[in-house]
């Protein structure tokens, strides 16, 4: 294999590259950031050097950025840890960081990847499975409801028929007649019963408890 020549110019790998490479220092400062980075901002290399990193960082994600921070100062490599930018026009981008800390040189080599429209299709997602489940909830609950109510009636209909002296009917297809009505109503207050109860051994199973995960903490554990 032919050895690869240290002539090549490597420094257009940093001003072509489509995700966004930057430099930091360990004072909290941007000391590089590549052409792709500075557009997706939107700021100038003055603006971006001028200001501490936290100040472009999503007020909600300063913390948990400033803890994965003290980390790299610690020697520790940074994977897949996600926060949001603000950009120059005020717009939130989500983005997806590898960081790797340079003792020696007090610096930090990092390229982010935007994930914003992953982010924002996983928000639509969850907003659709929540209306969804809802929805179902909704209908469930109709149908419980529905089932219920028509138990009364029905409960009424056989109290009827029980009041009847049916003794005193001497007619036999009208004795058969009331005979079937009776067994009718007895089936049908049954297959209420076991559907209202379906509903509620159901809804039991599908409780489901929603919680945040703190990735970073289950893959720290692994």
């Amino acid at each position: 294999m032919q050895e690869v020549s240290k002539d090549y110019d490597l420094e257009m790998f940093f001003e072509i590259s489509e995700d966004f490479l930057c430099i930091a220092g360990y004072d909290g400062y941007f000391k590089r950031v590549n052409p792709a980075f500075l557009k997706a901002l939107g700021y100038s290399k003055k603006e971006i050097f001028s200001k501490p990193i936290d100040k472009f960082i999503f007020p909600e994600d300063r913390t948990r950025t400033n803890t994965q921070r003290e980390g790299l100062i610690k020697n520790t490599s940074l994977f897949h840890f996600e926060n949001r930018y603000v950009t120059k026009n005020k717009n939130i981008i989500w983005l997806s960081w590898t960081s790797i800390p340079l003792a020696k040189d007090k610096l930090v080599y990092a390229i982010a990847k935007d994930i914003t429209f992953k982010k924002q299709m996983e928000e639509e997602r969850y907003h659709l499975l929540s209306n969804l489940h809802k929805r179902n909830k909704d209908l469930k609950q109709l149908s419980y409801r529905t089932s219920h109510d028509l138990r009364s009636p029905v409960n009424n209909i056989m109290a009827l028929i029980d009041l009847m002296d049916i003794s005193k009917i001497e007619d036999e297809d009208t004795l058969e007649l009331i005979s079937l009505l009776k067994l009718s109503t007895e089936g049908l207050k049954i297959n209420l019963n076991e559907f209202v109860d379906s509903i509620s051994q159901n809804d039991h199973g599908l409780i489901i408890s929603i919680e945040e995960l703190n990735i970073t903490n289950c893959l720290e554990t692994v």
